[in-house]
């Protein structure tokens, strides 16, 4: 069966950052954001996701474009060996997971957008959130967004993919930029911002541990790395694209969404809510929906702004469920209707039980899938330093300016130690805070040395047990 590929670069940009942007920034964000201290939390995200993101993405852009196939066949195909064939597989089950949630919170938005005509959520926003956010109307909501992607996945990679997120990446920027201003004119203007960008060190200093774990995981869930989407999406780029413009693009353009989404929402939370920490993950719904409530046109805005955000919810989804649908096609030789079809009622019967149970629900938000997340990324820069090796600097060099082919080499070696210790070292202090321990950061440093070390361990024996395999497909 022939493999598609990309359209134009612009197409792969576009629907990576589609993936990238989702409601991991405009959902999730300001809610981590409230949570963790507000400036001092944007200060630590920005730092990982331009020091840690663009390396990692450039990872997983040389596995997926080097191996032409979904995680599970890259690994088989590149290294042969059933421990790097687990990790693709862990891939697969990540993506499942987070449509599972995803599409609930996509369900969410679906509904509000649809209820912003007739201002049902309007009277009392907590109550209508608390009363329509689990049960069989989420349920029913979440099928409706759950088949919207599944149709626009069978359409294949140019005219289901790339045209839909050509449409909706422009659409989702220059309305953000528009509510963005009309956030200016709220009354807790003034104070959003200070919340939002005001650095607040005494803040990050008393809860560095806790601020850094999150912060890595928003900064891996928004950026769409760990999960293998973007090995996915690489497996269809072509081998004359620079892989560190693209990534370097993709990073650029999610944070500047990104922060765009804060200077739309945290204005409007202190205006017209009790403040940015109330509700959780239904903040943005409960103190959103009080600001469009009270305002004239607030009918028209909140359908407006909801619309935003269920377009940027669905690009992600569809980057999500691509991982599990190329798997199918890839490795079974399936027609891609067909995988899509039996992974849409794979997702209805997993989502379903997020859709009624909020503690599921709030453990894979909150915890499992930032734990997945890292440990999928150090692993895929882990494989791509020590297993591809210099085959991974031959596919980085391909197509790459005069400015980023130098720095192949030191992007290799940076992650193959100082990253994948960065990653472990988060990855163990959010296990032990989840658990309730008290750990300190001496002890979670020698963690995360003794597990990058076992891991390179793996990663040499590996090679050396297919050694001709490997070579061959670095030549």
């Amino acid at each position: 069966m022939a493999r598609e590929s990309w359209a134009s670069r612009a197409g792969f940009i576009l629907a990576a950052v589609g993936s990238a942007i989702g409601l991991g920034n405009i959902w999730r964000f300001p809610w981590m954001t409230a949570e963790n201290g507000g400036s001092a939390f944007l200060l630590v995200y920005l730092l990982i996701v331009l020091g840690v993101g663009v390396p990692g993405l450039l990872a997983a852009f040389v596995i997926g474009r080097r191996s032409n196939r979904n995680p599970v066949g890259a690994f088989k195909s590149l290294a042969g060996s059933r421990v790097w064939t687990a990790l693709g597989a862990l891939c697969v089950v990540t993506s499942i997971m987070l449509m599972s949630f995803y599409s609930v919170v996509a369900g969410w938005i679906l509904r509000y957008f649809l209820e912003s005509a007739t201002g049902a959520y309007f009277a009392t926003p907590e109550a209508h959130f608390a009363a329509i956010s689990y049960g069989a109307e989420a349920f029913g909501y979440q099928f409706a967004v759950l088949a919207a992607t599944a149709l626009i996945v069978t359409a294949g990679i140019r005219r289901g993919i790339e045209a839909t997120t050509k449409v909706m990446m422009p659409g989702i920027a220059v309305l953000l930029v528009g509510l963005a201003v009309w956030a200016t004119q709220q009354p807790g203007a003034a104070q959003g911002y200070e919340f939002y960008l005001g650095f607040d060190g005494a803040y990050l200093a008393a809860n560095f541990l806790s601020v850094l774990g999150s912060a890595a995981g928003q900064a891996l869930f928004t950026l769409s790395i760990g999960s293998g989407t973007m090995i996915t999406y690489a497996s269809y780029v072509d081998d004359d694209r620079s892989l560190p413009l693209d990534a370097s693009a993709i990073a650029v353009l999610n944070l500047g969404i990104g922060i765009v989404a804060g200077l739309v929402v945290f204005p409007l939370l202190f205006s017209f809510a009790a403040g940015p920490t109330e509700g959780g993950p239904g903040a943005l719904f409960v103190g959103i929906a009080g600001a469009f409530a009270s305002l004239p046109g607030g009918r028209l805005l909140g359908a407006v702004f909801f619309l935003v955000v269920l377009l940027a919810a669905l690009t992600s989804l569809i980057s999500m469920l691509e991982i599990p649908v190329s798997f199918l096609v890839d490795e079974f030789d399936l027609e891609r209707s067909t995988a899509t079809r039996g992974l849409f009622v794979l997702v209805t019967l997993t989502g379903g039980v997020n859709a009624f149970s909020p503690a599921v629900f709030t453990l894979f938000a909150d915890h499992l899938v930032d734990l997945f997340l890292v440990l999928g990324l150090t692993g895929f820069m882990l494989y791509t330093a020590w297993v591809l090796g210099p085959a991974a600097i031959d596919e980085y060099r391909n197509g790459a300016g005069p400015i980023s082919r130098p720095l192949a080499i030191p992007w290799r070696y940076a992650i193959g130690t100082l990253f994948p210790t960065f990653l472990l070292f988060t990855f163990y202090a959010d296990v032990t805070a989840l658990l309730g321990l008290s750990v300190g950061t001496g002890l979670l440093a020698v963690a995360a040395l003794l597990t990058l070390v076992a891991f390179v361990l793996v990663a040499r024996r590996s090679v050396s047990e297919n050694r001709p395999h490997s070579s061959d497909n670095a030549d």
